[in-house]
């Protein structure tokens, strides 16, 4: 027999190395051109709301009413997506109506996330009383229609003036939104918080005296929060229409601030007015940032979904 060294093979780096759920969705994400595509829709109107003056210089609130819809006028004219009804730039008012809508489903989901996996990792981790009170208080909300509270509750307080900034004018609306939209949150948490606490690592933390509050923290919610990872571009998307709705409605954000709802439905009256530009500059975009994110949501649910790995 020979005695000569087997030569042994080169392992490339990182091929044994373990990685994380979330790097392996990152790296099918990026070689999908559905999802490129859909990240650059949604890069392109994030950079509009935090900087509208690198897309217009005209003032939303400058409206001369002898100019009231004028023609789009293409890129070189002083309106080049027209006026509307009361002599407003077109492409100004849709500019600046970005900024309320993208800030108010960030609020909404950011704010509604946290009291759902909050709610739903004490539910599923105690059990008991606890799960029971959290469990029949979101059967009791799941069964009121999202818009139809919306409806009644801003409907109340329709003339309340909370003032005009940014923040202020999103307010009741967030806080109508958030009180029915944290529901999903609890109950996927809930669910995968049941299948996490039994985990065999869980099981010797608890074993080795750690507290309930590391155990959660360390332990379970990083397992429980993976569920409910894929539902935050739909539920953004969600928001987003859910406010186009109540400002069409008048109930959602109210002039003199501005947003895509309120140029829906001030343009929705001059369509067969030979004003078309008016309703379809806004509608576009509105449309164009929800099929964005629920094709970004849609890619990030398989991505996550060891089952289809």
């Amino acid at each position: 027999m020979s005695d000569a060294a087997t030569p042994t093979p080169t392992v490339p780096r990182g091929a044994g190395a373990s990685s994380s759920p979330m790097a392996d969705a990152w790296r099918t994400l990026r070689r999908r051109p559905d999802t490129i595509a859909a990240a650059a829709v949604l890069v392109f109107f994030a950079v509009m709301a935090a900087f509208p003056r690198l897309f217009t210089d005209t003032s939303p609130r400058s409206c001369p009413i002898r100019e009231a819809r004028t023609a789009p006028q293409g890129w070189g004219g002083e309106h080049p997506l027209g006026t509307d009804a009361l002599g407003c730039d077109v492409l100004a008012t849709m500019v600046h109506g970005v900024r309320p809508s993208l800030l108010l489903a960030i609020v909404v989901v950011g704010v509604s996330l946290v009291i759902g996996v909050t709610l739903g990792l004490l539910a599923g981790y105690y059990l008991g009383w606890v799960d029971y009170l959290v469990s029949r208080t979101v059967e009791v909300f799941l069964v009121i229609p999202l818009l139809l509270a919306a409806l009644l509750v801003l409907s109340l307080f329709k003339g309340v003036d909370l003032g005009a900034g940014t923040f202020d004018v999103i307010l009741l609306p967030a806080v109508v939104l958030i009180l029915f939209g944290w529901m999903p949150y609890a109950r996927y948490v809930r669910a995968a918080t049941l299948e996490a606490k039994n985990l065999d690592y869980v099981t010797a933390a608890r074993s080795l005296g750690a507290s309930d509050l590391r155990i959660m923290g360390r332990h379970v919610l990083p397992n429980a929060i993976g569920t409910v990872t894929a539902l935050l571009p739909t539920s953004v998307a969600g928001v987003i229409s859910a406010e186009a709705v109540l400002s069409f409605l008048g109930i959602g954000v109210r002039p003199p601030a501005t947003s895509w709802g309120i140029q829906i439905e001030q343009g929705s009256q001059w369509v067969l007015g030979g004003s078309p530009h008016v309703l379809l500059a806004p509608l576009i975009c509105l449309v164009a940032t929800v099929l964005a994110l629920v094709v970004l949501g849609d890619a990030l649910r398989d991505a996550l979904d060891p089952r289809l790995s």
